[in-house]
């Protein structure tokens, strides 16, 4: 079986990227602080392990900001366009990518598996029937795929 892959990059193509399988799960986040940094009504991305993402050109700037956690977050920029294209979370390290799917070639080929926060939704987002959808967050030993779960165990020993 031929192993997926996804290209994308920033809007300039300077810095460009693969993931070099499918992600681990897909999150659209509708908190107010996503909704802050991306300028729109969520954010959208792909977890995956920063071990399966490769850069094929350019050095992205990496810029430390703050997150609503407290713990920060390191967003992954490129140094010309100044466009996101992946970032790292405070509790996931830098072993995480969490690559912004608008960013990728063929973004459509990577819906939402849930859409989480989506208390803080804009009243005007219709999540389509039947989206897994949650308030808040939520336990991913409950709602990730079994492959996806080895492979976070695999990553953080649990």
């Amino acid at each position: 079986m031929a192993v997926e892959t996804f290209e994308g990059g920033c809007t300039c193509r300077q810095v460009r990227y693969r993931m070099e399988s499918r992600p681990m799960f897909v999150h659209c986040c509708h908190c107010r602080w996503c909704q802050r940094e991306s300028g729109a009504a969520f954010a959208l991305n792909a977890l995956i392990e920063s071990s399966r993402l490769t850069k094929l050109s350019g050095e992205p700037e990496i810029v430390d900001t703050p997150s609503n956690s407290g713990k920060g977050q390191k967003i992954a920029r490129c140094p010309a366009c100044r466009v996101a294209v992946w970032s790292h979370y405070g509790g996931g390290g830098t072993q995480l990518s969490f690559v912004k799917v608008g960013t990728l070639d063929e973004p459509d080929r990577l819906p939402p598996d849930v859409h989480i926060f989506t208390a803080s939704k804009q009243p005007w987002v219709v999540i389509p029937p039947g989206a897994l959808a949650v308030p808040e967050y939520y336990k991913s030993a409950e709602t990730w795929p079994a492959e996806s779960l080895e492979r976070r165990k695999a990553l953080f020993g649990k």
